[in-house]
């Protein structure tokens, strides 16, 4: 192998996915936390009425990446870089899971775990009722950067917030146990933003172990993506191509195509209804139109993606 093919092999790895890869919040997967964190900013100046996430600036302040903080600040407007397509998917996106946990918590579950929390700081925003225990499991890095940011800027969790430090890829249902999670009891999970992340196995085996870890009356929240169509999989990758060329001009180096996994899989929904789960849907078309935002034209079929909850077994 030539020292230039080795350099161009180097180079492909850093910017795709592969098996046993790592990454802060500034880099590679970490980096689209960030990035969501950042157009939660935004979405938050324009619309308090569908998000309100106070911490979602400080916290990409504190990442550090020039641009992210720059749009997050409202110094630098968010014009093609950050269409405003997605600022209102982010909007309806927060809104469910919020709706998610507030409708189960007041139901009487006691036990909430965020997969992959990334920035998400809905430990410390949302009115949770009292005895409210939320489980936040990400990379240690990750998860000891928030921490540490938000006791800086002065924020508490409005809930007992229980820090989880492993990568998913990793025995977290143990590590989970070990910070008292009791599987006997109703839980509240979410898998948001994640599933695309993950390859189409591993996919399925956290779904797999979120309803072996779930008591009956547990709940779960997560977006359920369509298997492409024939040739559709190379639209999707040449608008995230053009998508990440406008961050690099502006200097953010990212390459968004590179960071999902391809390829047919499970769809989530029936996947975890043939699990037990009894679930409900809307797709992201008709949530633009029950929150009042303009009808959504996009060239990735953003717009069929199903966010779906719902209960499993005979809970209430």
């Amino acid at each position: 192998m030539t020292e230039t093919s080795s350099s161009s092999d180097e180079s492909s790895r850093q910017s795709s996915r592969y098996e046993g890869d790592a990454w802060d919040l500034s880099s590679s997967v970490g980096a689209t936390a960030t990035m969501a964190a950042a157009v939660r900013a935004i979405a938050t100046r324009a619309d308090r009425r569908l998000i309100d996430d106070p911490f979602a600036e400080p916290l990409v302040r504190a990442v550090g990446v020039d641009l992210l903080t720059r749009l997050a600040t409202g110094e630098a407007p968010p014009d093609e870089l950050v269409g405003q397509i997605w600022i209102d998917a982010a909007k309806v996106r927060t809104k469910f899971y919020d709706e998610f946990f507030l409708d189960a918590t007041n139901a009487g579950i006691t036990q909430v775990v965020i997969l992959a929390s990334g920035l998400d700081s809905r430990a410390y925003r949302l009115p949770w009722p009292p005895g409210t225990v939320v489980y936040e499991i990400d990379q240690p890095q990750v998860v000891e950067f928030k921490t540490r940011t938000l006791a800086e800027f002065g924020a508490a969790p409005t809930a007992e917030r229980r820090v989880v430090a492993v990568d998913l890829r990793d025995d977290w249902p143990n590590a989970l146990r070990d910070k008292g999670f009791d599987p006997s009891r109703p839980t509240a999970w979410s898998a948001e933003g994640l599933l695309g992340y993950l390859p189409p196995e591993v996919q399925d085996r956290l779904l797999d172990t979120i309803t072996e870890l779930s008591a009956p009356g547990s709940r779960v929240a997560t977006e359920s993506r369509p298997n492409p169509r024939p040739g559709e999989e190379d639209k999707t990758k040449e608008s995230l191509r053009r998508i990440s060329e406008r961050w690099r001009a502006q200097g953010f180096d990212t390459d968004m195509a590179r960071l999902r996994y391809y390829g047919a899989r499970n769809e989530a929904a029936p996947y975890l209804t043939a699990r037990g789960w009894a679930l409900t849907g809307i797709n992201v078309r008709d949530l633009f139109s029950a929150n009042d935002l303009p009808p959504l034209t996009d060239d990735m079929r953003m717009g069929d993606v199903l966010y779906v909850s719902g209960t499993l077994g005979n809970g209430q």
